[in-house]
């Protein structure tokens, strides 16, 4: 088995679960994303394992959000014509995955990190500790890995917008009635019903776990149309003049304040100010 540098996998009876562990804070980083890629081919060829789990090692961050400081200081990207980002690509790719896929939410997904969870399967949260928000608008930019395209098919217009343009934090328990995630549970019962669960589903015939997702992948599939051009509108505005102000800005004030940034992200995002 591949050695991995920012998550640890095990397996056991037809279950994989997956840690993610990429301190301080679980960035969507490079070194993540290789991570995750060499994660997706072994999968996808995978005949033992029918259910994965990701869950993270970090109390207070399942995914934090994508290292765009760490983009913007380098050079350009540029996509092909007609091509989604290589961050959405994977996203798909795992969307597709044979096998059933569930996120264990127990600290916070923003960003990438939210268009992480939107990509899998299922989704469950710990009703004292989870949040989610898609803060791109924020900074100029608009979530660029299937935010706002699952969002609005899981949500429906009117909420997709409040979410992708209000840019605040959302709790467990208003996640669930919006349908960001199938349910908010008590943190000390989570974990426990994910595995069960887990060890459930993994007990049935491979056959029946294939058909259901293939025809469910059929009728709810991102539009791959939509996907193509919201990576196409993210690249555009990357490294634009506003959006690099604003991103430091942000990375400004982690410095300043430590965590309290990316505890507190949607919140704060309202304080940049207007006359930078």
């Amino acid at each position: 088995m591949s050695t991995y540098r920012t998550l640890h996998r095990q397996d056991s009876k037809g279950v994989a679960v997956i840690h993610f562990n990429n301190p301080p804070i679980n960035l969507v980083d490079r070194a993540l994303l290789v991570d995750l890629m060499t994660l997706t081919k072994a999968l996808e060829s995978d005949q033992d394992v029918r259910v994965v789990i990701f869950r993270s090692a970090h109390p207070d961050f399942f995914l934090a959000h994508y290292d765009l400081a760490g983009e913007i200081g380098g050079k350009p990207l540029a996509l092909p014509e007609g091509k989604a980002s290589p961050l959405s690509a994977l996203l798909t790719r795992i969307s597709r995955l044979p096998q059933v896929t569930i996120g264990e939410l127990q600290g916070r997904a923003r960003g990438a990190g939210s268009e992480f969870l939107l990509a899998l399967d299922m989704r469950f949260a710990s009703r004292e500790r989870a949040l989610l928000g898609q803060p791109e608008a924020a900074i100029g930019l608009l979530p660029g890995a299937g935010g706002t395209v699952r969002l609005a098919q899981m949500l429906g217009r009117a909420r997709a917008l409040e979410v992708c343009l209000g840019c605040n934090d959302f709790d467990a328990e208003l996640a669930e009635r919006y349908g960001w995630i199938n349910r908010a549970l008590p943190h000390s019962e989570l974990q426990p019903f994910v595995d069960a669960l887990a060890r459930r589903i993994a007990g049935f015939p491979p056959s029946s776990i294939a058909n259901v997702k293939a025809v469910v992948n059929r009728v709810t599939e991102a539009d791959h149309h939509a996907l193509v051009e919201e990576s196409q509108r993210f690249v555009s505005g990357m490294y634009s003049e506003e959006t690099v102000r604003r991103v430091a800005w942000v990375v400004e004030q982690a410095n300043k304040t430590g965590s309290t940034m990316e505890m507190n992200m949607g919140p704060l995002l309202e304080r940049y100010p207007a006359d930078i």
